[in-house]
Protein backbone atom coordinates (compact mmCIF):
# COMPACT_ATOMS: atom_id res chain seq x y z
CA UNK A 1 0.00 0.00 0.00
CA UNK A 2 1.63 3.19 -1.39
CA UNK A 3 1.22 6.14 1.44
CA UNK A 4 0.41 9.45 -0.20
CA UNK A 5 0.76 11.79 2.68
CA UNK A 6 3.03 13.14 4.91
CA UNK A 7 3.39 10.68 7.80
CA UNK A 8 5.16 10.38 11.19
CA UNK A 9 7.97 7.25 11.54
CA UNK A 10 6.40 4.48 13.46
CA UNK A 11 3.30 2.05 13.32
CA UNK A 12 0.63 2.68 10.67
CA UNK A 13 -3.02 1.73 12.29
CA UNK A 14 -5.31 1.48 9.09
CA UNK A 15 -9.30 1.67 9.88
CA UNK A 16 -10.06 -0.44 6.27
CA UNK A 17 -12.49 0.71 3.97
CA UNK A 18 -15.18 -2.10 5.10
CA UNK A 19 -15.22 -1.28 8.54
CA UNK A 20 -17.66 1.05 10.91
CA UNK A 21 -16.43 1.69 14.74
CA UNK A 22 -18.07 3.55 17.22
CA UNK A 23 -16.45 5.12 19.93
CA UNK A 24 -13.19 6.40 21.61
CA UNK A 25 -10.33 5.71 20.08
CA UNK A 26 -6.46 6.59 20.93
CA UNK A 27 -3.75 6.17 19.26
CA UNK A 28 0.18 7.43 19.24
CA UNK A 29 2.23 7.10 16.01
CA UNK A 30 0.12 7.24 12.68
CA UNK A 31 -4.13 5.97 12.14
CA UNK A 32 -5.57 6.14 8.77
CA UNK A 33 -9.11 5.73 8.28
CA UNK A 34 -10.81 4.90 5.38
CA UNK A 35 -14.03 3.52 6.46
CA UNK A 36 -16.72 4.85 8.99
CA UNK A 37 -15.45 6.41 12.01
CA UNK A 38 -17.95 7.43 14.77
CA UNK A 39 -16.93 9.05 17.95
CA UNK A 40 -14.08 10.52 19.81
CA UNK A 41 -10.06 10.51 18.53
CA UNK A 42 -7.26 11.17 20.51
CA UNK A 43 -3.67 11.52 19.87
CA UNK A 44 -1.09 13.86 21.74
CA UNK A 45 1.68 13.01 18.65
CA UNK A 46 0.28 10.95 16.24
CA UNK A 47 -0.71 11.89 12.63
CA UNK A 48 -4.22 10.82 11.73
CA UNK A 49 -5.64 10.65 7.85
CA UNK A 50 -8.96 10.61 6.71
CA UNK A 51 -8.93 9.10 2.97
CA UNK A 52 -11.07 10.03 0.28
CA UNK A 53 -13.85 7.41 1.24
CA UNK A 54 -13.09 7.65 4.91
CA UNK A 55 -16.54 9.49 6.63
CA UNK A 56 -16.20 10.29 10.50
CA UNK A 57 -18.98 11.84 12.55
CA UNK A 58 -16.68 12.98 15.55
CA UNK A 59 -17.05 15.01 18.92
CA UNK A 60 -13.92 16.00 18.57
CA UNK A 61 -10.71 14.60 17.00
CA UNK A 62 -7.47 15.69 17.86
CA UNK A 63 -3.71 14.87 16.74
CA UNK A 64 -0.41 16.17 16.04
CA UNK A 65 -1.58 16.57 12.34
CA UNK A 66 -4.75 15.88 10.48
CA UNK A 67 -5.05 15.23 6.54
CA UNK A 68 -8.48 14.76 5.57
CA UNK A 69 -9.51 13.94 1.99
CA UNK A 70 -13.00 12.42 2.11
CA UNK A 71 -15.71 13.55 4.67
CA UNK A 72 -15.79 14.43 8.78
CA UNK A 73 -18.31 16.40 10.59
CA UNK A 74 -17.78 17.62 14.17
CA UNK A 75 -14.33 19.82 15.98
CA UNK A 76 -10.61 18.80 14.58
CA UNK A 77 -7.73 20.00 16.81
CA UNK A 78 -4.25 19.59 15.36
CA UNK A 79 -1.10 20.78 17.80
CA UNK A 80 0.87 21.95 14.50
CA UNK A 81 -1.13 21.40 11.32
CA UNK A 82 -4.81 20.30 9.48
CA UNK A 83 -5.00 19.95 5.77
CA UNK A 84 -7.84 19.65 3.75
CA UNK A 85 -7.51 18.45 0.21
CA UNK A 86 -9.27 18.94 -3.03
CA UNK A 87 -12.49 16.72 -2.86
CA UNK A 88 -13.01 16.38 1.16
CA UNK A 89 -16.30 17.91 3.00
CA UNK A 90 -15.31 19.64 6.70
CA UNK A 91 -18.25 20.44 8.91
CA UNK A 92 -17.10 21.96 12.17
CA UNK A 93 -14.80 23.93 13.99
CA UNK A 94 -10.80 23.57 13.62
CA UNK A 95 -7.97 24.78 15.81
CA UNK A 96 -4.02 24.65 14.55
CA UNK A 97 -1.13 26.52 13.85
CA UNK A 98 -0.97 25.73 10.34
CA UNK A 99 -3.49 25.01 8.04
CA UNK A 100 -3.95 24.42 4.51
CA UNK A 101 -6.93 24.58 2.25
CA UNK A 102 -7.14 23.11 -1.16
CA UNK A 103 -8.88 24.27 -3.65
CA UNK A 104 -12.33 22.43 -4.21
CA UNK A 105 -12.80 21.82 -0.31
CA UNK A 106 -16.59 21.75 1.50
CA UNK A 107 -15.62 23.78 4.58
CA UNK A 108 -18.20 25.03 6.92
CA UNK A 109 -17.20 26.20 10.41
CA UNK A 110 -14.54 28.35 12.20
CA UNK A 111 -11.17 28.30 12.67
CA UNK A 112 -9.14 29.43 15.13
CA UNK A 113 -5.18 30.08 14.42
CA UNK A 114 -3.02 28.52 17.60
CA UNK A 115 0.12 30.33 18.32
CA UNK A 116 3.00 29.80 20.49
CA UNK A 117 2.95 32.46 22.61
CA UNK A 118 6.73 33.97 24.31
CA UNK A 119 6.45 34.72 27.80
CA UNK A 120 7.10 38.67 27.75
CA UNK A 121 7.53 41.18 30.80
CA UNK A 122 5.83 43.95 28.55
CA UNK A 123 7.11 46.40 30.61
CA UNK A 124 10.68 45.49 30.06
CA UNK A 125 10.50 45.93 26.31
CA UNK A 126 10.24 48.51 24.08
CA UNK A 127 7.28 48.66 21.89
CA UNK A 128 8.71 48.27 18.20
CA UNK A 129 10.37 44.94 20.11
CA UNK A 130 7.03 44.03 21.44
CA UNK A 131 5.41 44.23 18.07
CA UNK A 132 8.31 41.91 16.47
CA UNK A 133 7.96 39.44 19.64
CA UNK A 134 3.93 38.93 18.52
CA UNK A 135 4.51 38.97 14.88
CA UNK A 136 6.73 36.42 15.22
CA UNK A 137 9.95 38.03 13.47
CA UNK A 138 12.35 37.87 16.26
CA UNK A 139 13.41 36.45 19.38
CA UNK A 140 14.71 38.77 22.02
CA UNK A 141 16.73 37.44 24.96
CA UNK A 142 15.95 39.63 28.34
CA UNK A 143 18.86 40.65 30.60
CA UNK A 144 17.10 39.98 34.24
CA UNK A 145 15.81 43.41 35.52
CA UNK A 146 17.98 45.81 37.27
CA UNK A 147 17.31 46.09 41.41
CA UNK A 148 16.55 49.76 41.77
Amino acid sequence: MAISYQQKEGNITILGAETSFEGSMEFSDNLIITGDFSGTIKSQKGSLVIEKNGKCKVDSMSADSITIAGKVTGDSYAENRIEMLSGSTVKGNIETKLLRISDNVNFQGNVKMLKDVQNVDVFSVSPSDYKKILSGSAEIEFEEPLDI
